[in-house]
């Protein structure tokens, strides 16, 4: 059984991340732990002001939170009522990482699915800030889902790899799963700064052939272009569906919002993005 959590803020894009983890899972023994957070500084006194006498500033915070997550959890055990999905609601007062990441240990989270919350400075134009903080901060699979996606199974997966990374099998288990459960193709992405092949690259290629021999998997590289332009040219040339890739804290991250302004804010997150984690 898979312990899936779901951050929501209410808005259209936390629905569509939801409705997203709803069809990406079907026909799996999944529970759903949906989480709002709550910050003090979205509350004015004459909200506190209106509660009882006898009801505490942390209950008064988060009560509205509480049934919106009862009703949205009532729909959801409707509509999915033919899937083997159970629903928990969780409710914090805290920042939201902590929040996350305290939510990830007692639940024994697998994957954190979760939509951009709409962030327009260019450092923030892949994810938004919510979900770039999740990644960047919490060691645990992350599903980024873009604003307005329309879900669609994902019958191609793209792997990037940066030109500084290795090919590792730790922490590869959300790829796996992807691509078993919804028998996708597998495109396999090096991005390169030269036409130069090292030994190293040379033995991931062949780990990868290895690993992953079952798959219908092909190889490709893009040579001298910018981390999200690269991936968003392949993502449109080759109709990719889902993107992967390891996070190694701020090496593959940095380098993916380098380079000019017009490159990141083209890329803006077309296609769902699969975080995985590896130390």
């Amino acid at each position: 059984m898979k312990n899936i959590l779901l951050p929501t803020d209410f808005s259209d894009n936390a629905k569509n991340a939801i409705y997203f983890a709803m069809e990406f899972f079907k026909n799996e023994l999944c529970t759903f732990h949906l989480l709002n957070v709550q910050k003090a500084s979205n509350y004015t006194t004459d909200d506190l002001m209106v509660a009882p006498a006898n009801t505490s500033i942390h209950q008064s915070v988060i009560s509205e939170a509480k049934k919106k997550l009862a009703i949205i959890i009532e729909d959801l055990k409707s509509e999915y009522s033919d899937q083997n999905y159970t629903f928990h609601s969780i409710t914090d007062y805290d920042l939201f990482t902590d929040a996350i990441r305290q939510a990830v240990r007692s639940k024994s989270i697998d994957l954190i699915v979760m939509g951009t919350n709409g962030a327009t400075g260019a450092s923030e134009v892949v994810f938004g800030s919510n979900t770039l903080n999740v990644i960047r901060k919490i060691d645990c699979p992350t599903i980024a889902i873009p604003q307005r996606y329309s879900y669609k199974n994902p019958k191609i997966v793209l792997f990037a790899i940066d030109y500084r990374d290795h090919f590792t099998t730790e922490g590869i288990e959300p790829l796996m799963d992807t691509i078993t459960k919804h028998k996708s193709s597998l495109r396999i992405l090096k991005i390169k700064e030269d036409e130069t092949v090292t030994v190293a690259e040379f033995d991931d290629k062949k780990h990868m052939k290895e690993f992953f021999k079952e798959i219908n998997h092909t190889f490709h590289s893009i040579i001298n272009v910018p981390t999200a332009l690269a991936i968003n040219s392949f993502v449109q040339i080759m109709d990719v569906d889902m993107t992967a890739m390891f996070i190694r804290r701020e090496t593959f991250m940095e380098r993916f919002f380098k380079g000019s302004e017009t490159s990141k804010i083209s890329y803006g997150t077309r296609v769902p993005l699969l975080i995985m984690h590896s130390k």
